[in-house]
């Protein structure tokens, strides 16, 4: 089917360094898609949490106002 000749030349083809690097880095990057790939899809579904909404402060309100002064009192005696 094939002559001599083709049969030499697409050995000499084949073997290159050219055509054996390129086949490596080609099976690299397959592997490394179908890696990337198996690692997105196999991730368990997020549920998502609401988030909770916080009250805005007005203007009227600073931290002092609300209690957390630098005293050291906390409000926490016993009642007799």
């Amino acid at each position: 089917m094939f002559s001599e000749e083709i049969r030499k030349l697409l050995v000499q083809v084949i073997s290159s360094w050219q055509v054996i690097t390129v086949t490596i880095v080609l099976i690299i990057y397959v592997a490394l898609v179908k890696y990337v790939a198996k690692v997105y899809h196999s991730r368990p579904n997020r549920i998502l949490i609401p988030k909770i909404k916080r009250k805005k402060k007005t203007a009227g309100e600073t931290p002092d106002a609300q209690g957390t002064g630098d005293s050291e009192d906390l409000g926490l005696e016993e009642a007799e």
